[in-house]
């Protein structure tokens, strides 16, 4: 009788015989996963989430799961932070942003569900409307990237996109409560964690295409882009990363050249 081991060697290496080639190439190289609203999403009407245009300047499978009209808290209550979780595999990348849905109180009687608990913490709230418990911004995100880590992917928290800064004429840069929360998830996280600060980025791209050229990128609303608006946010997501401009992130090494100069 052949020993464990041998045969434990040769079990795995049958296994591996039979791999497809979607399999083989999984185990190659790491998948990009997307958790977002719909500034992130794929839409429609004239409109464009930025997360669809990320392949086309990474080297990197991109799984765009961004779902229009969520916040972290509606991600995590629909099971969409789990269905990543289900999927991811060592050395997998998820990127996380959110912030344009997450205002708002849920106390009221007329809670849309997707408000978050105001702080950074351990705080909780009740819904004035099912009573259920919430739980911050920080809480639903953080909880989010630990169980991606857990399984051996990376992290990156990116704060929110800005509405349209030249709104009015004027340029205003004055970030949400909710950029400065996605920094501070990342570094709650710590290690297997990183943070985009994207709202600046994005922020110095506006300021550089000036007022009528960032207002043309407005179709409709202040705050979802035209495809070509989407596409050059998504540009302005891999300069940072090229820069580190929060810190080194696990993407940098999978930009392809040459890299996108939009601010």
């Amino acid at each position: 009788m052949r020993p464990w081991s041998t045969l434990l060697a040769a079990g795995l290496a049958a296994s591996g015989a039979h791999a497809t080639p979607v399999e083989a190439a999984r185990r190659a190289t790491p998948t990009v996963y997307l958790a977002g609203d719909s500034t992130m999403a794929k839409t429609g009407n004239g409109l464009m989430g930025w997360g669809e245009y990320l392949p086309n300047y990474i080297t990197l499978p991109v799984v765009n799961k961004a779902i229009s009209g969520r916040s972290a808290r509606s991600y995590t209550n629909e099971g969409r932070f789990a269905e990543i979780e289900s999927l991811v595999r060592t050395d997998d990348i998820v990127v996380i942003e959110f912030g344009h849905n997450d205002g708002g109180s849920p106390n009221s009687a007329n809670d849309n569900g997707r408000s978050d608990c105001p702080g950074t913490a351990d705080e909780i709230c009740y819904s004035g409307k099912t009573g259920e418990i919430v739980y911050t911004f920080n809480h639903y995100v953080e909880a989010a990237a630990r169980s991606y880590i857990a399984k051996g992917a990376r992290v990156i928290i990116s704060s929110q996109t800005p509405n349209n800064m030249w709104e009015g004429g004027t340029y205003n840069n004055a970030p949400s409560r909710f950029v400065g929360y996605a920094a501070t998830a990342a570094k709650n996280v710590g290690a297997g964690a990183s943070f985009v600060d994207h709202f600046q980025a994005v922020g110095a791209m506006f300021l550089r295409l000036g007022n009528a050229a960032t207002n043309g990128l407005y179709p409709q609303d202040h705050t979802h882009t035209s495809p070509e608006g989407a596409d050059l946010v998504a540009q302005a997501f891999v300069q940072a990363v090229s820069l580190d401009f929060n810190g080194t992130t696990p993407l940098k090494e999978y930009l392809k050249t040459p890299v996108p100069q939009v601010f």
